[in-house]
């Protein structure tokens, strides 16, 4: 595979804006209540976890999937890869691959329909935030 015409910045902008989106999703300002109360988490059990390793490895994995994203762009390399083009393949894999995944397992678990908003919204506008930021620098 040919990395050489990839934009790593951009990869690691996206990355790292995509974390700091969840940070306030996952927030009090917006969603930790809900999300604690539908996984079943008390404020015990977010104190006791190492949350160096889980916002640590949540950061490679954005940072994965910001590049896997920088990959599909490019793959679709064709002159017309801008800010829109990014956005719009940020918002159809969120909603057509992520979205759709996390929903079934959400069905399977036996888990709400609040529980699937709150993920499932979070990945499609952090694919989104990551598709436009690597596509407006393409």
């Amino acid at each position: 595979m040919d990395f050489s015409n990839i934009n790593f910045l951009a990869v690691l902008v996206g990355g790292i804006l995509a974390f700091a989106f969840g940070s306030l999703w996952y927030s009090p300002v917006l969603f930790s209540n809900a999300w604690q109360k539908e996984v079943g988490l008390t404020e015990d059990d977010i104190k006791g976890a190492n949350m160096a390793k889980i916002f640590g490895s949540s950061l490679v994995l954005m940072l994965v999937m910001s590049l896997g994203m920088a990959i599909m762009l490019k793959g679709h390399d064709d002159g017309e890869i801008n800010l829109m083009t990014g956005l719009m393949h940020g918002l159809y894999t969120g909603i057509m691959f992520v979205a759709t995944s996390i929903g079934i397992n959400i069905l399977y678990q036996r888990r709400s329909i609040k529980l699937f908003l709150i993920d499932a919204g979070y990945q499609v506008i952090m694919l989104v935030i990551m598709g436009a930021v690597i596509g407006a620098w393409s």
